[in-house]
């Protein structure tokens, strides 16, 4: 199985295993990141011994007899009779003591809710042979909560962790890598459905249309990810239908707080902002402000950030009744199909140019360099209207405003004209304005209005 994508992540944590003495690393993130993966694939690049051990909801007695059989197999070793996480962990760093050995404990959390104390010994472990082992320990976990408290001051561990990696899903580009024979409009379709989360986009099969891979994944009963939503939240959240109607709000638009309460049915104000809380901490949900407002709570939003999570409560967990008795073409072209080419996959594009400006502004490639990229808050006092432009950027010379447009049509320059004169009745002063467009253009740029195609996106 080939591995795509994360450059930085493996760069980082090579340097972690190449070192000459000992090094902890933490890396955490939601269910389906990736983690294992890039962990493998930088012990296979790094060319080091490794035993890895992914953890069981099991005894502390059975978990280190499994973790003993692993030593044994992958060190060529006679058959070990430790009994106690603290012999078997000792043991390990003691073997390291002369060479570099990986050490990976893979769902850390398992092993903890099994063994009190476990962080302590760790930490004592840690102390103990930090000056005198090359011992490179790894601790996985997906429930991200407890991984996070692993790097909090009332942690035994605090301070001991060397490389601490937050692992996010990936961006359009990379993401792409794992379909790389589709169009370029068809990757965008693609990952406004399945996001940057590699183990869906392993699914993806780029010889078949974008309407196919969809049905064949999601829209149809018994599709490979029909669950998957549910099943993540169900082991996440104790009081789901709570968590069910805020994403329904949240997938019908409905992104202020006043109008995610009045919409959810949630009981109480409370209520709602511990499951937000819950949904941000997921990293399925993210709260959004102005860039021209950042502090103001009111213009703040909450937006489904996990694009399988949104596309799931927008068309299959509303309709999974008539899926379960359609066939799935006709279920694709009465629910899903004008919608998805009209409104959720436009949307989702002007995800991915953010995206693409963040990735060009860390490549050096823009100047002068963004400072902030975002939502633009207006209020209109001629037409007494406000609301947002949804791709702004600030730099030192001022705002930058851009369009984004996913259409058939080719963008004219007398579409240009009637957008920049809107965005100047409302205020807004920018001294560029940028056109994303799938379809290209008609005219011409000029010093002041620059021209993207979607072609370079992918470059």
């Amino acid at each position: 199985m080939k591995f795509y994508g994360r450059v930085t992540e493996l760069k980082r944590m090579k340097r972690e295993l190449n070192a000459d003495d000992m090094r902890m690393t933490l890396i955490y993130g939601r269910r389906r990141i990736g983690k294992s993966e890039l962990v493998k694939q930088a012990i296979k690049e790094a060319n080091i011994k490794a035993i890895y051990y992914e953890c069981k909801q099991v005894t502390e007695e059975s978990n280190v007899q499994s973790i003993c059989e692993v030593v044994s197999d992958t060190l060529d070793l006679p058959k070990l009779g430790y009994t106690k996480v603290e012999e078997i962990v000792d043991y390990i760093f003691k073997l390291s003591k002369d060479e570099n050995i990986v050490f990976v404990l893979d769902e850390y959390p398992y092993l903890r809710g099994a063994v009190k104390g476990l962080d302590s010994i760790i930490q004592a472990l840690v102390d103990k042979y930090r000056d005198n082992s090359k011992l490179k320990l790894i601790i996985l976990g997906s429930y991200v909560d407890v991984m996070k408290s692993l790097l909090s001051e009332s942690n035994p561990l605090y301070g001991r962790v060397d490389l601490v990696i937050d692992l996010k899903q990936m961006d359009y580009y990379e993401s792409a890598l794992f379909y790389p024979n589709l169009s370029d409009e068809d990757k965008v379709r693609i990952y406004s459905v399945f996001g940057g989360i590699p183990y869906y986009n392993r699914l993806v099969d780029d010889k078949r249309s974008v309407t196919e891979n969809i049905i064949e994944l999601i829209a149809s009963s018994g599709a490979r990810l029909e669950n998957e939503v549910s099943m993540y939240l169900n082991a996440e959240i104790s009081k789901i239908v709570n968590a069910n109607e805020v994403f329904e709000a949240l997938s019908r638009g409905f992104s202020k707080y006043s109008d995610i309460l009045s919409q959810s049915h949630v009981s109480s104000g409370p209520t709602l902002i511990d499951v937000l809380d819950k949904l941000m901490n997921m990293e399925v949900v993210e709260k959004k402000a102005p860039i021209n407002d950042e502090f103001n709570k009111k213009k703040a939003g909450y937006y489904i950030c996990d694009n399988l999570s949104l596309f799931y409560y927008r068309y299959i967990f509303k309709y999974s009744s008539q899926m379960k008795i359609m066939d799935s073409d006709v279920f694709y072209e009465k629910y899903i199909n004008k919608d998805f080419e009209e409104f959720f996959v436009p949307h989702k594009f002007e995800e991915i140019c953010r995206q693409y400006l963040i990735r060009q502004n860390r490549l050096g490639n823009i100047e002068p360099v963004i400072e902030k990229i975002g939502k633009y808050y207006y209020d209109n006092p001629k037409e007494r209207t406000n609301g947002e432009f949804d791709v702004v950027t600030l730099d030192e010379n001022g705002y930058v405003f851009y369009e984004v447009k996913f259409r058939n049509k080719k963008t004219s320059d007398e579409v240009i004209n009637e957008e920049i004169h809107q965005v100047k009745e409302t205020g807004l002063n920018c001294y560029k304005y940028v056109f994303i467009s799938r379809a290209g253009f008609t005219g011409k740029e000029t010093d002041e209005v620059k021209h993207i195609e979607l072609s370079e996106l992918y470059i």
